[in-house]
């Protein structure tokens, strides 16, 4: 889906106003209802609202409103701003200038990284926010001097560094950290798959089933007969005598 302009009712009433352009083509550039342009176009919507002009801003070409003029079906394409691109690069190469009325707040935004991003190295949340390898170790080892004042805050709400800043510098972290592994360390130990759990008990109830009918087709010993000596001992020699009078 294409961005929207900035402000898209001023620039919806410029469009309105200045092209003839279908209520269609500029709602769907603006991201705004076709009935809503029909209201801008009549004056019921967006009264006493100047218009923009997309065009001395950047956002639109005038050929692309050319082509649109041209033909009813055409989509206005907006432009795409490079400076957006090369202030991003900026931000996020070198280390960060951090104004003199929040560098109070450095010690809260670097206890609020160690405490939630403790991957990140040193030097990554230097660069974030502006800080020296002595701060973050002081603030680390509860030895700066107001340490007891010092509460986790998220440098983003601190306005110490963007949103983008941190999650780029955690995902660099976080990738670079599932490729190492230490000399000693074991070997994780995961759960086993739901499917040879379910084949071994298939085949642990197969080996029940078949001793169980093992056991049925064997005799079992009678539990109430009782052994005596002396009666076994007698009639094996009754059967003696009669083998030597025969």
């Amino acid at each position: 889906m294409s961005q929207a302009p900035l402000m898209p009712k001023a620039t919806a009433v410029w469009l309105v106003e200045n092209t003839a352009l279908t209520f269609r083509q500029i709602a769907d550039f603006c991201h705004l209802h076709e009935l809503e342009v029909k209201g801008i176009a009549d004056g019921d919507v967006a009264m006493g609202i100047k218009g923009l002009d997309p065009v001395t801003g950047g956002q639109l070409a005038r050929d692309e409103v050319a082509k649109g003029e041209a033909d009813v079906n055409y989509r206005l394409q907006m432009l795409v701003s490079k400076v957006k691109d090369v202030q991003l690069k900026k931000a996020t190469s070198g280390p960060r200038y951090t104004p003199v009325s929040r560098r109070g707040d450095r010690p809260d935004a670097i206890m609020w990284i160690l405490r939630y991003h403790p991957e990140l190295p040193d030097a990554a949340v230097m660069k974030l926010v502006g800080t020296t390898k002595h701060t973050i170790n002081s603030v680390r080892e509860r030895s700066h001097w107001n340490a007891t004042n010092i509460k986790p805050v998220d440098p983003v709400s601190l306005g110490l560094c963007s949103q983008l800043q941190l999650d780029l510098a955690v995902q660099k972290a976080s990738s670079k950290g599932r490729g190492k592994r230490l000399p000693d360390a074991e070997d994780v130990r995961t759960l086993i798959p739901a499917a040879e759990v379910a084949g071994t008990r298939a085949h642990e109830a197969a080996q029940a089933e078949a001793a169980a009918a093992q056991a049925a087709l064997s005799p079992e010993p009678s539990k109430d007969q009782s052994f005596d000596a002396d009666s076994v001992f007698s009639k094996l020699k009754g059967l003696k005598l009669e083998n030597d009078e025969g």
